[in-house]
């Protein structure tokens, strides 16, 4: 049993300690906001937060969140009201809408470690989160909306 924090809630989880925590989230604790990408932490569709810094859940192995807090989109805001989610709204974000939940959660941890980032420094950042439909001039303005009206 390993025991962590997921979204608030303690969890024991019965799997091997190098599970994927990305199996873990999906399929032991039945999260599917995260999505698996490439397997190879080279996409970023399953970042999530652990003690707060973005993190590849795909070569996370279970035994390194022990007795750690970890957030997936689902805990970011239960009700979606977290400036993010609602510029991704209002800047039209998604199209497939596959890579979003990853996105998110990696431009979560820029706008809580740096709250008012510029363009530039937004553009480094997000660097590796691969969206396959190409809207990264959509998610930079979503980011900066954000920044604004947080």
């Amino acid at each position: 049993m390993t025991a962590f924090t997921i979204n608030g809630r303690a969890v024991d989880v019965a799997a091997r300690h190098d599970t994927p925590l990305l199996w873990v989230i999906r399929e032991h604790l039945k999260l599917t906001g995260t999505k698996f990408g490439c397997g190879i932490a080279q996409c970023g569709a399953c970042t999530v937060h652990v003690d707060g810094e973005p993190a590849r859940s795909c070569v996370t192995p279970l035994e390194s969140v022990a007795g750690r807090a970890v957030t997936t989109i689902e805990g970011l805001s239960p009700d979606a009201s977290h400036p993010l989610q609602k510029s991704w709204i209002a800047e039209q974000v998604p199209q497939c809408g596959y890579c979003q939940s990853g996105q998110i959660m990696q431009a979560a941890a820029l706008l809580a470690s740096n709250p008012s980032p510029t363009r530039e420094q937004i553009i480094e950042y997000m660097d590796g989160n691969i969206c396959r439909c190409g809207t990264y001039l959509r998610i930079i303005s979503a980011i900066q909306r954000a920044a604004r009206e947080a």
